[in-house]
């Protein structure tokens, strides 16, 4: 496929509003083709045309991604620090500013640690930590079993050994209770009531995985600190991601709940308020 038609089909996607036309267009060339994207670039560049059937399989994807149909969910795959993941409906999509928890839960963590993800989604936090930290004992619980599900397939093909359970945050892991270094969470957190713009996040990602429970958002997030604050021992660390909105309401109702010391919130590459961290007081 020359670079005409992959403009015809960056155009098309530019109508529907996509916001990345040109990067979509030719993932789902990629995909279509059952080739890398590199290889899609060269074959551009070589003015090559994939066969009448990837043609076929493109038009059927791009009708699809101009309704608004996530790329993640048409492709059934994303990336997330160097681990590649399936995701389709049933589970909600890990963004790149998600990224930066790994990070966080990282630092100064002793070797042999134990990690523990609260609301693991698609288990793309506790899988990248385990990725990047093999001497780390990592687990992981999600109350939704269609997440679940997801997480647990993610696990499987990357050959990783990190228990994911299913069940609620807020009484997961009574076996660990004070023991655990670190926890680190991406927990609902949107306003109930505020409808994401989105059409992908709107009508594609579950309620389950948005909504934090409260009008300012911070119920669910507040209640998955105060487990957080159970399980760690002292001195053990919380990372918890927030929306941009909640970098200081956030803070202050973990500093109300009297468990925590050091409380820290980070920006993310945007410069936006995104993730806080919490030492658990003696």
């Amino acid at each position: 496929m020359g670079h005409d038609e992959i403009r015809e089909v960056t155009a098309r996607l530019a109508e529907a509003g996509i916001p990345s036309p040109e990067h979509d267009a030719v993932a789902l060339l990629a995909h279509a083709w059952g080739r890398s994207v590199a290889e899609v670039r060269h074959a551009q560049v070589m003015g090559r045309t994939p066969p009448a059937d990837v043609r076929d399989r493109l038009t059927s994807l791009v009708d699809a991604r101009a309704t608004r149909v996530p790329l993640q969910h048409l492709t059934g795959v994303t990336g997330f620090r160097g681990i590649e993941l399936a995701v389709g409906p049933g589970v909600f999509i890990p963004r790149p500013e998600t990224e930066m928890l790994v990070d966080l839960a990282l630092a100064d963590v002793a070797h042999g640690g134990l990690v523990i993800d609260l609301c693991t989604g698609s288990g793309a936090i506790p899988l990248a930590i385990k990725q990047e930290r093999p001497d780390l004992t990592v687990l992981a619980v999600e109350l939704d079993p269609m997440a679940h599900a997801w997480a647990e397939r993610n696990r499987d093909q990357l050959g990783l050994e990190v228990e994911i359970r299913c069940g609620a945050a807020q009484s997961a892991f009574p076996d660990l209770v004070g023991l655990v270094d670190v926890v680190v969470s991406n927990p609902p957190y949107i306003p109930v009531g505020m409808v994401p713009i989105d059409p992908e996040v709107r009508d594609h990602d579950p309620e389950v995985a948005l909504f934090g429970g409260s009008d300012d958002g911070l119920r669910i997030p507040v209640e998955v600190a105060a487990r957080a604050a159970e399980l760690l021992r002292p001195e053990g660390r919380l990372v918890m991601e927030h929306a941009d909105v909640q970098g200081d309401s956030l803070p202050r109702a973990l500093t109300r709940q009297g468990h925590w010391a050091d409380i820290q919130d980070h920006c993310d590459l945007t410069e936006r308020p995104r993730a806080l961290t919490a030492v658990r007081a003696p």
